[in-house]
């Protein structure tokens, strides 16, 4: 069918997926805000709890947008394909043009780490492959479908980030992107909210192991994590990859304020120097060089590129400003990655140490005695200060360590801000760490 008849077809009947893919094809990608139209771009017009694209459908096609998607009837003007559900759509689009490339798919989830990880994964697999990867935390219902849509003729392997609030959530971006193999950093408390318990985020990072047993893909886990080992012992039949320390006679070597960043020895007495703070990030490290050997990428070239790879988005950042030192984590905090966090930021040998800490969200009823128990870990450190940001650390703090004079609470960061403008502290090492909720990185100026 040419453009031209299709173009005719689509405000008279339901338009399928295979012509709208067509459609794709032609046109210079997708987009769901109408204040990033590209010239030529599909806009699909989806709904939050404050918005409906559809009422910009008409707008995105008069800022050059070659087709808006809507699934709203009424919708007046030119180039409007109306759909059943407008997301549905975009995942069923993005779902098709995954398997019309068909090349390679690596999928992550877990509780921390997946960023980090994906990010290594894909500079490991890039020193042999073109690669398109998840930008930033695009890890969503929305997310995922809009990284799979930007694979191209040249993309040759895939590494697709998956995140999840609730039970069901891996299992349907499972059902869009098909993984052939992928793996789970971890699994821990966070979203606890969402997920009701524990139990429920076990159960929800699981349906990638699930995914991958009924579809035959391949499984690499942590031998040295006790949780992901009964989980993939739950799953008979799975094919799996194991990874670990243990394994890889993995050693971790001291770090020093000279030399904060991980360097670890690996098998064949291989010394790894990375650009990343914290030795929980050795699990992330061996995590990449098993996706490489996995896709064969020749060894030394893969630990050459962990060793190039910087993070960025203040996750485990070393930042050095003219006052004070700054050990920067605060994309996102929950209990397993405050308490890993902090328990790396105890044994590295500083002078003088601070902590600023902001609450962790979304956890509902295990809000009070979570932040209970990261605030006692913090007050075990010889810190000369505490800045605790947020109403969770608030009631925390009444409850335990009420009238501690190293300890100044804040009810947001700009409040933490305007304090820290009016106090001089010089040759601190601080740990700044909390929820992208808090909005922490509002402060940091402030410190060095």
């Amino acid at each position: 069918m040419a453009k031209g008849d299709l173009g005719q077809q689509v405000k008279s009947r339901a338009m399928n997926i295979k012509d709208l893919h067509s459609l794709f094809l032609e046109s210079s990608g997708v987009t769901t805000d109408t204040r990033e139209i590209k010239k030529g771009a599909i806009f699909f017009a989806l709904k939050g709890d404050n918005f409906d694209g559809n009422d910009y459908a008409q707008k995105a096609v008069e800022l050059g947008a070659s087709w808006s998607v809507c699934d709203r009837r009424g919708v007046e003007g030119a180039r409007i394909i109306y759909v059943k559900d407008s997301l549905k759509a975009l995942q069923d689009l993005a779902a098709y043009h995954r398997r019309y490339i068909g090349v390679p798919l690596f999928a992550l989830t877990g509780t921390n780490g997946k960023t980090t990880t994906k990010e290594l994964i894909s500079s490991v697999l890039s020193k042999r492959y073109k690669v398109l990867s998840t930008a930033g935390n695009l890890n969503n219902h929305i997310g995922v479908p809009l990284t799979l849509l930007k694979m191209d003729r040249e993309t040759e392997i895939a590494v697709i980030e998956m995140g999840a609030s609730a039970p069901g959530e891996i299992e349907l971006l499972c059902k869009i992107a098909t993984p052939d193999a992928g793996l789970i950093t971890n699994v821990g408390k966070a979203h606890l909210l969402g997920f009701g318990s524990f139990d429920g985020v076990r159960r929800t990072k699981g349906e990638l192991y699930d995914y991958l047993k009924a579809s035959s893909g391949t499984a690499l886990y942590n031998s040295g994590n006790p949780i992901l080992v009964d989980m993939i012992n739950e799953r008979k039949g799975l094919k799996i990859i194991p990874y670990g320390a243990e394994l890889a006679g993995t050693l971790i070597l001291p770090s020093s304020p000279e030399n904060p960043f991980l360097s670890m020895k690996i098998e064949g007495g291989r010394v790894i120097k990375t650009n990343m703070i914290g030795s929980y990030n050795s699990d992330n490290v061996l995590a990449a060089l098993a996706a490489g050997a996995l896709f064969e990428v020749d060894k030394e070239e893969a630990v050459k590129a962990i060793e190039e790879y910087y993070p960025s988005n203040n996750r485990s950042q070393l930042t050095k400003g003219e006052r004070n030192t700054l050990i920067i984590d605060a994309y996102n905090a929950n209990p397993t990655s405050m308490r890993a966090a902090l328990e790396n930021f105890k044994d590295m040998e500083c002078e003088k140490k601070g902590l600023v800490l902001g609450d962790m969200l979304e956890l509902g009823e295990f809000s009070d005695q979570e932040h209970q128990d990261i605030l006692k870990l913090a007050l075990s450190i010889n810190t000369d200060i505490i800045f605790l940001v947020g109403t969770e650390f608030g009631k925390a703090l009444l409850k335990i360590a009420q009238g501690n004079p190293y300890v100044e609470l804040f009810e947001n960061s700009e409040a933490l801000r305007e304090r820290l403008e009016k106090r001089e502290m010089t040759g601190i090492t601080f740990l700044v760490k909390g929820s992208r909720g808090t909005r922490l990185e509002r402060a940091i100026p402030a410190l060095l």
